[in-house]
């Protein structure tokens, strides 16, 4: 997609996509839709909990079936849940972008490795097939980066959407925060200021805990009334 169309283009990503809010999920999916959003990038755990989605899981059924109406799948991570602690003060800022799903801060390139492999593989066996990825929390190491650079046509960070061939793409992530009262109370003013500033394409995240707080669901309608005419695509649609 060249600069022209993406400065009027509205990516939507739905995070969190596992067995467990799938139910959720698919509300979240319609709601968009009775809002005029026709594309979406769905942001896959394969192994939630250390359980891989089946074949023929309702989840899996409905990604398909997703997928062939025009929604991408993109890979979040392996589990979504931490596996080891960075040193400190890592830790911190670990904490703070993701809490319990930070998962990839603390490992090595070897682990990161075997677990971005052991998730696209999942997906691979879903009949799905990834072209990116995005970290929990966007909780990203040096690592970890440089094997999404040479494995995957693009993944995204709360900055900007990075590709194997154009560089990257500014914009940055309008993204709610929930994991504390601060962030549950800060993020809808911040979100709001943020979509003010000028960027080549209007990113909005959607997670299926935002439809516990009616601020953060509040915050959601509006930033999609401010989106306008524009035209939904996915992460996949912005690098073609």
């Amino acid at each position: 997609m060249i600069a022209a169309e993406r400065s009027s283009a509205l990516a939507v990503a739905v995070h969190d996509v596992e067995q467990g809010s799938f139910a959720r999920v698919a509300e979240i999916r319609r709601w968009l839709t009775e809002h005029g959003v026709d594309r979406v990038t769905l942001l896959v755990i394969p192994a939630a909990y250390q359980r891989p989605i089946g074949m023929h899981a309702p989840l899996a059924l409905w990604l398909r079936d997703r997928v062939a109406h025009g929604d991408a799948v993109a890979q979040h991570g392996f589990s979504h849940r931490v596996v080891s602690h960075p040193h400190w003060p890592r830790k911190l800022l670990a904490q703070w972008q993701a809490g319990e799903a930070a998962e990839f801060p603390g490992l090595g390139g070897d682990q990161a490795a075997r677990r971005v492999a052991s998730g696209r593989r999942v997906l691979g066996d879903l009949d799905l097939d990834p072209h990116g990825f995005v970290a929990p929390g966007y909780a990203y190491t040096p690592e970890l980066r440089r094997l999404l650079a040479d494995s995957f046509d693009w993944f995204a960070d709360l900055r900007c959407i990075r590709t194997r061939w154009d560089g990257e793409i500014r914009a940055r992530a309008l993204c709610l925060g929930s994991s504390t009262s601060l962030k549950r109370m800060l993020s809808p003013t911040a979100v709001r200021a943020l979509s003010l500033i000028p960027g080549e394409v209007m990113r909005i995240d959607v997670h299926p805990v935002d439809f516990d707080h009616p601020l953060h669901v509040a915050t959601l309608e509006w930033l999609l009334e401010r989106a306008g005419r524009r035209q939904a695509v996915t992460y996949d649609e912005l690098i073609d």
